[in-house]
């Protein structure tokens, strides 16, 4: 017998997280391993009176690229990919890695190389999605190698991965437009402010928002969500960061991240683990070193590490930070090849101030808002 929470993971992705409507061009996005979500998707989207195409991906393809291509075949962008990025009307991605350590021993710069080559078709993408001429949603399916990340056995990680994504697995929907409405007041008491200062363990940064907007983010773009985001001011950033986390990029795990900022950009970053690769991947563009998005992490529901960002970056009592390519729709604009999120643990005594009031202690909202 099938998981039923398989069936209504689809049903929210389709018709609620990109609201499918007829007559629109879908496309679903994924690994082999996540064949009954795949399946059950494809479905809803004809239900729904869409045009899907599966575009799937066998594992062990990229490690083969990386190993036999040359740099003109690494850095090649099919034109079918080309063609669904620029014109296709929604995006469903569904993570289903085997091996999420397969690219760990890939030389740093190839994979650098391809981030640069698909810089301009992810800015392409990213403008789309700011206009709202594409929707788009990604998704984790649990496979082991998830599963063992996360220290857990499969059917735990199972658990966890949906009563992150489905609260309510009695209507889905509608829990997450009530986390919708109360995070919007969060983001209408942002709208008009200029300065937010983090405090936290070896933290202490400040940054301009003035003039962007947060963005709420209840299970549309992202399954599971939960967190507010925008695009801080490119050259605004000043202090430093710990990061309480691993923080992990293109299968490289890089632990004990601190950054320094002046005047919105790294000029100094330090790792106990990868450093090598973190100063490399901070030097693949101009927009690298600076932040394309600041965060507050809001569901409660995902209260550890478990090393998957989509669901990491959610953790309630948590704000993270990315460098590289801002979202539009916030008001950034900063651009890069790269979108790299670390996170900070601010549930031990860090605190958040917006125009000098305490907006956030503990983990914890603290105004009325």
């Amino acid at each position: 017998m099938g998981d039923v929470r398989i069936e209504k993971l689809a049903d929210m992705l389709v018709n609620y997280s990109v609201e499918v409507k007829p007559g629109q061009t879908v496309l679903i996005r994924a690994g082999t391993a996540a064949e009954p979500l795949i399946k059950a998707v494809y479905k809803k989207v004809l239900e729904a009176g869409g045009f899907p195409l599966a575009m799937t991906s066998l594992p062990g393809l990229d490690e083969i690229l990386y190993k036999f291509g040359s740099d003109e075949q690494i850095m090649h962008i099919p034109e079918p990919y080309k063609y669904v990025m620029e014109h296709y009307d929604v995006i469903i991605a569904i993570d289903a890695s085997s091996n999420t350590k397969a690219l760990s021993r890939v030389n740093p710069e190839k994979l650098i190389m391809a981030q640069r080559a698909q810089g301009p078709l992810m800015q392409t993408f990213l403008e789309r999605a700011g206009r709202g001429e594409v929707k788009w949603t990604g998704t984790l399916f649990p496979t082991q190698a998830f599963a063992q990340d996360a220290e857990m056995s499969l059917s735990e990680y199972e658990d966890f991965v949906y009563s992150a994504c489905m609260p309510d697995l009695n209507d889905p929907a509608g829990y997450w437009r009530k986390v919708s409405a109360q995070q919007q007041r969060i983001v209408d008491w942002l709208k008009g402010k200029k300065n937010v200062h983090v405090i936290g363990k070896e933290t202490d940064l400040r940054l301009s928002i003035e003039g962007r907007s947060f963005i709420n983010c209840a299970c549309h773009e992202n399954v599971p969500d939960g967190e507010i985001f925008t695009g801080p001011v490119e050259n605004s950033a000043e202090g430093h960061v710990f990061f309480s986390y691993p923080t992990i990029y293109s299968g490289r795990e890089v632990t004990g991240v601190h950054l320094w900022f002046e005047k919105g950009k790294v000029v100094r970053a330090e790792a106990a683990k990868n450093a090598d690769f973190l100063l490399q991947t901070l030097d693949t563009d101009e927009g690298s070193r600076f932040l394309g998005e600041f965060a507050i992490g809001t569901n409660e529901g995902i209260n550890r590490f478990t090393g998957q960002i989509l669901y990491d970056e959610k953790i309630g009592g948590s704000f993270h930070v990315a460098l590289g390519t801002s979202y539009p729709e916030t008001g950034g604009v900063n651009e890069s090849a790269i979108h790299w999120d670390m996170i900070c643990d601010l549930r031990d005594g860090g605190e958040i101030w917006v125009d000098d009031e305490l907006l956030y202690q503990n983990g914890k909202f603290v105004l009325d808002v």
